[in-house]
């Protein structure tokens, strides 16, 4: 059974941890009164099974690379336009956006407060993170490394913007 996650992860310490895992889980069900047919065929379900689950949890887990100073202030810098671009959207869509993803309250909290079910709630701040990105992908030019990560921006020429939210007043 080792063998067969080692040959999968190529990671010896993985592997065993792995393995130790399906032990325990054997362990776990030696107590239930499940009868058991064919035990290697249900010893490998398990250790793929496991194996499995222990590479849907490295797929969640996000390591983000430590940032440099230089990236920091690229972030800073961009933060600081998102305030009159959401100035830009119907308040209707702005309001949400802003509880949610700029002063983190909850969506059912504030839904409740502009007396929104959470389900219009949600809408709206999907429909505002949808015109949000359409006015920074007109207005702005982003460059970004190979991780995604913005390292320098600047404003179009041909951007209407301004005129734009003005016309929305």
């Amino acid at each position: 059974m080792h063998r067969y996650v080692l040959s999968r992860f190529k990671d010896k310490e993985l592997a065993e941890d792995i393995t130790q895992d399906v032990l325990l889980k054997v362990h776990k069900s030696c107590c239930s009164d499940k009868e058991i047919n064919n035990i290697n065929s249900w010893l490998f379900q398990i250790a793929h099974n496991a194996s499995l689950d222990r590479i849907k949890k490295s797929n969640r887990e996000v390591v983000f690379p430590k940032s440099s100073e230089n990236e920091e202030n690229i972030w800073s810098e961009l933060s600081s336009f998102l305030e009159p671009l959401l100035d830009c959207l119907p308040e209707s869509h702005s309001v949400p956006l802003k509880l949610s993803d700029i002063d983190g309250i909850k969506q059912q909290e504030f839904a409740n407060q502009l007396g929104l079910s959470l389900s219009a709630t949600k809408s709206r701040i999907q429909r505002a993170r949808k015109e949000l990105k359409e006015q920074i992908k007109s207005c702005y030019h982003i460059e970004v490394n190979k991780n995604g990560t913005p390292i320098s921006f600047e404003l179009k020429d041909n951007c209407s913007l301004q005129t734009d939210c003005d016309k929305k007043e």
